[in-house]
Parts: structure tokens; C-alpha cells; sequence
């Protein structure tokens, strides 16, 4: 098998691991959420017997929409996966003028929150504006902290590659202990809590019209629909955990694709996973969300911290 053939396919069966364990992931920290508030709660997998509900119930469309509304969660989904297509999870790519970097990514993230809100629009009610509009403007205060932490440690790595980013910070056992590292790790953390609709910027498990944000995206979804716009949520989800995992936390990625290095980065790959569900279940246990008009000084902090982290590195190097 050449080179270039295995690097295809070890990047879809990366992608296929982040599409096949999104909902288990989200299902995991709802349960662990459950525990720590003292009540029994659903199963982990319980997420994929709510999709495969949703998956056989007809969607129902208004008859005022258009074909953006039917063809809008098919587009969400694609784009999703292809960003989790990007992100390297328990190996690296071997250096390619063709791979996608950053900027792809970041891309594609964007992609999907335009099309997700002209989805919610397409409904006409008020609900899906209030939300399309709250999703898209904590998105423009969230994505300028997203490109200057990870911009950060691609100046370090001399490229823009996510697998040669990885690379980099992997080959520096010590390198993660840098002021500029550690801020632009905190940096990421609190875009990617903003990113996937965590507390305290909003509460998944609420569905009160007045307060949610991404939840209100999906109100007037249903059935097939409804099921791959909660799978693309899942998917975006883990693949940005993922991202602060293989970015920031590389300890025990493959860097070749030998059986053993890649049995390695995939148990280490599911510790950090497993290590992010419990710290993000302690932490919606133990804080209230934000109120509406609090949550642009939180992401406020998070755009300080990485400029704090790009100005720190540029003056260190």
C-alpha cells in the first residue's frame, strides 16, 4: 500500500471514529452530569436510540420555507463531517501541500453556523431569528479567539497544518509548559464550551425559548431532519474537544502509522476524552449560566487570553 493511500485512509477511519462516537460522547457527559447531581440519568448510547428514532419519523416542513430547509440539514451535516475530516485524533498525517490546515477548518466551522441560521429562519417564527441572530453573534466574539490560539502555536510550528501543529508541540515533551501555550489552551477551552452550547454560556438540557441558543436552532426541526442537525452537533462537538486534545494535550499521538503508535494514540486519545466529559460535567454541576448580556465579556476574556498567549510567544521566540 503507498504512502498516499494509507494517509487517505487512516484520515477516514479518523473521521469515522469522530461521526460514530460524537453522540456517544455527548450521551456520556449527560450521564456523568446525571451522577453528579444525584440522579440515575439515561445511558451513554441513549443518543444514538433518540437518532435512530428521529431518523425513521418524517420531517415536517413548513409550507412557507423553502428548498433551503430541506436541503440545509443535509448541508450542515456534510460540512461537519468534513470539518471532523480536518482534525487529527489519535494519529498525524504525513506532510501534504494538499491537507487541510487551519484556515480550512475554521472555514468549514463557519460554513455551518451560516447555513444552521438560515435553517433556523427558514421557519419564519420568532423563536428561530432570536436564535439564529444569538448564534451567529456569539460566534463572531468566539471565532477571533479560535484562530489566535491555535495561530499561536502555528507560528510555532512554522505551518498552518493541523497534523504538523500536532507534530510540533508532540516533539517538545516540555514545550506545553510556555505562558503562551498555557493561555492559549485556556483561550480554547472557554471558545470551544461558547462552540458547543456548554454551560455557562448556555445550557443543553434547557429548552426554555427565552434563554437557549443553539437549541433554538433546532425548534422547528423534525424527524430526519432533527436527527442529522443533533448528529452534526455531536460531531462538532467532539471533533473541537478533540482539537484541544491533539493540539494543546498531543501526549501519546501516533506519529507513524505502526499498529502499535496507533493503538497507543487511540487509548490515549479516549483518556483525554474521557478526562474533558467528567471536567465539563463537575463543571455545569458546580456553575450557573451566564446571563445573555454577560456571555460577550466571557468570550471577551477568551479573545484576551489568546492575544495575551500570540503576544507572549512572539515576544518569548
Amino acid at each position: 500500500m503507498s504512502a498516499a493511500v494509507l494517509d487517505l485512509a487512516l484520515a477516514a477511519l479518523q473521521a469515522a471514529v469522530l461521526v460514530a462516537a460524537g453522540p456517544l460522547f455527548a450521551g456520556a457527559i449527560a450521564t456523568l452530569k446525571a451522577r453528579a447531581q444525584m440522579r440515575r440519568g439515561a445511558p451513554p448510547w441513549q443518543r444514538w436510540a433518540d437518532l435512530a428514532r428521529l431518523w425513521r419519523k418524517e420531517a415536517v416542513v413548513s409550507e412557507d420555507a423553502s428548498w433551503l430547509a430541506r436541503a440545509g440539514p443535509y448541508a450542515v451535516f456534510g460540512a461537519s463531517l468534513a470539518a471532523a475530516a480536518c482534525v487529527p485524533v489519535f494519529a498525524v498525517r504525513a506532510p501534504s501541500p494538499y491537507a487541510p490546515d487551519l484556515v480550512v477548518t475554521v472555514a468549514l466551522f463557519a460554513a455551518v453556523r451560516v447555513v444552521q441560521s438560515l435553517v433556523a429562519l427558514e421557519a419564519g417564527t420568532a423563536f428561530g431569528g432570536m436564535a439564529a441572530s444569538r448564534h451567529l453573534a456569539l460566534s463572531a466574539l468566539g471565532e477571533p479567539a479560535l484562530v489566535l490560539a491555535t495561530l499561536t502555536l502555528a507560528l510555532s510550528a512554522g505551518s498552518t497544518d493541523l497534523a504538523a501543529i500536532s507534530r510540533a508541540v508532540a516533539s517538545a515533551p516540555h514545550g506545553w509548559l510556555a505562558p503562551s501555550h498555557l493561555l492559549a489552551l485556556a483561550a480554547l477551552w472557554l471558545v470551544t464550551l461558547s462552540e458547543t452550547g456548554r454551560v455557562p454560556v448556555d445550557n443543553p438540557a434547557t429548552h426554555l425559548e427565552l434563554t437557549m441558543v443553539h437549541e433554538g436552532l433546532t425548534l422547528e426541526a423534525s424527524g430526519r431532519h432533527l436527527a442529522l442537525l443533533e448528529w452534526a452537533a455531536a460531531v462538532r462537538q467532539i471533533a473541537l474537544f478533540t482539537l484541544v486534545a491533539t493540539l494543546f494535550l498531543p501526549w501519546g499521538i501516533a506519529l507513524a502509522p505502526t499498529p502499535a503508535a496507533l493503538a497507543t494514540g487511540a487509548v490515549a486519545w479516549a483518556a483525554k476524552l474521557a478526562l474533558f466529559a467528567v471536567v465539563v460535567a463537575a463543571t455545569e454541576s458546580l456553575t450557573a449560566r451566564l446571563r445573555l448580556f454577560r456571555i460577550p465579556e466571557f468570550l471577551g476574556m477568551a479573545f484576551l487570553l489568546a492575544l495575551l498567549a500570540f503576544a507572549s510567544d512572539s515576544l518569548f521566540r
